[in-house]
């Protein structure tokens, strides 16, 4: 065999053996990646878990601080908890602060899809007189169907998945009242359909309530046919916990403060939900 025809067999094997090192750095690397991928995961769900377990704890104190104290909460209210460490803020939301899709006027629903839903004025009305159709519908007993979730709307003709999503976190099925809504206990959202799109008079509503002021006055600033200041005993209490890189985890409890449960407690819940807030603040 020749010197040359040596060196070319070399020198092919030495590719060979170069590719194949290649090959082998490549699943080397793909492999470590999805090593890495799932422990990431694996931490993701663990802190998920443990965060909805504190998030839950927090929510249970400030439960039984409002079953201390002789009056009910009548205002969207804000509450520090400190759990293991960790600041815990709850929201305590009564649910008159938000728009019943059950007993809510025609007048009222139109407002809120022509200024949350962010449709326009003539699709906000039909929208409204849908809602209206579908919860008066009769079922086989006679009784009126009505909505035993948010969720239902997207059974409505003519409300979409857009419309529904800007609404959802502004609405409640639950028939906590009159169909009217507390203007002291509505998130800002709330104040935004009430004051007619007009953010400045919501933001001034807010700011008062928020301050701890009495007697704030709405009449002049949100639509008087839509509110009244009746108090609830149903709310929904939102723990915020903070997770790593800035997101967060938001567990919510909606209870009942007048219907003890079996479990000897002194409240009944009828809705619990766990859910992702990005560190963009958008939530999943």
């Amino acid at each position: 065999m020749s010197q040359q025809h040596r060196q070319r067999e070399g020198g092919l094997a030495l590719v060979a053996v170069l590719w194949l090192v290649a090959a082998l750095s490549l699943i080397v690397t793909g492999l470590v990646a999805s090593v890495r991928s799932e422990t990431r995961l694996v931490s993701g769900a663990r802190e998920g878990v443990v965060a909805g377990a504190a998030g839950d704890a927090a929510i249970h104190l400030v439960l039984q601080g409002m079953v201390a104290e002789p009056q009910p909460v009548s205002r969207l209210t804000q509450v520090q908890v400190s759990f293991r460490g960790v600041a815990i803020a709850v929201e305590v939301l009564p649910l008159n602060g938000l728009i019943d899709i059950n007993l809510a006027s025609k007048s009222l629903l139109t407002q809120l899809f022509a200024v949350a839903g962010k449709v326009s004025p003539d699709r906000a009305e039909n929208l409204a007189q849908s809602v209206l159709d579908t919860r008066s519908a009769k079922s086989t007993n006679g009784r009126e169907r009505g909505f035993d979730a948010i969720e239902d709307l997207l059974q409505v003709p003519g409300v979409d998945y857009d419309a529904y999503a800007n609404i959802a976190r502004l609405i409640t099925a639950d028939r906590p009242g009159s169909g009217k809504v507390n203007p002291m206990a509505a998130p800002e959202g709330v104040l935004m359909v009430l004051a007619g799109g007009d953010p400045a008079r919501a933001a001034s509503v807010a700011a008062g309530r928020d301050a701890g002021q009495a007697g704030v006055d709405t009449t002049t600033t949100l639509a008087t046919e839509f509110t009244d200041n009746a108090t609830t005993r149903r709310f929904r209490l939102t723990a915020r916990v903070p997770l790593s890189q800035g997101s967060a985890e938001l567990i919510s409890r909606s209870v009942d403060m007048g219907d003890g449960a079996q479990d000897g407690l002194p409240w009944r819940t009828f809705h619990v939900e766990q859910r992702l807030e990005a560190a963009s603040g958008r939530v999943n």
